[in-house]
């Protein structure tokens, strides 16, 4: 199957079964989604959303988050994994956006990525949720996927050839739904460890998928 068909039954499948697709991080408002990002690195989302409640209470905007310190955001979210560094990530951004943003969230990935714990795949994020933009932020469940369907070559072996690679096949007004698709089906379906194929509606041109029925005939 070529790449191209593969990409035209991705779309075709989430178009019809999940046409507005959604982040699992709950927020109100951009700077609340930014922290929140910020806090799920290496993360799961129900815990983020566990402790940002009392978080946002606390700092409902990066003035709030700015005049704090480290110690005092550590209380809020060391249940979260590495709670150390994104204290010190989340007051030095408050005092960034304050300094030189105004305390607005800025659009663009380059400006984005200036503030403190903000890489390329929270970049990303915010640029695609909250304005809009073709942005692809790959974690490891986009990853995994985008490779297990052959969206991507095994050649693509960084997160930006992967980002790269799959900007190029998806058409720009769907790549903000699209990093939403990866990411649930990686993260409900499509399984690190235990792949769940028999429930998937994919495997007719899943890449991983036809590897395994080989190996069972051989």
């Amino acid at each position: 199957m070529l790449k191209k068909e593969r990409y035209r039954n991705l779309i075709e499948y989430f178009t019809q079964h999940f046409p507005e697709p959604e982040t699992e991080l709950h927020y109100q408002n951009p700077f609340q989604l930014l922290v929140a990002v910020v806090l799920s690195a290496q993360c799961t989302d129900k815990r983020v959303n566990m402790v940002t409640p009392a978080l946002f209470e606390r700092y409902p905007d990066a003035q709030a988050l700015a005049l704090s310190t480290v110690d005092e955001v550590f209380t809020y979210i060391r249940s979260i994994s590495y709670p150390n560094n994104k204290s010190k990530h989340l007051v030095g951004l408050g005092r960034k956006l304050i300094e030189e943003f105004q305390g607005e969230i800025p659009a663009q990935v380059d400006e984005l990525q200036k503030l403190p714990g903000v890489g390329r795949k929270t970049a990303n994020v915010i640029a695609s949720v909250i304005f809009n933009q073709p942005t692809m932020a790959v974690d490891t469940h986009v990853f995994r996927v985008s490779h297990r369907l052959g969206l991507v070559p095994k050649t693509a072996s960084t997160p930006l050839t992967v980002e790269k690679e799959l900007i190029k096949f998806i058409p720009q007004d769907l790549i903000p739904k699209a990093h939403h698709w990866l990411i649930l089906h990686g993260r409900y379906v499509c399984l690190a460890r235990t792949p769940q194929c028999s429930r998937c509606a994919l495997t007719h041109f899943c890449k991983y998928f036809e590897a395994m029925q080989k190996k069972k005939v051989l």
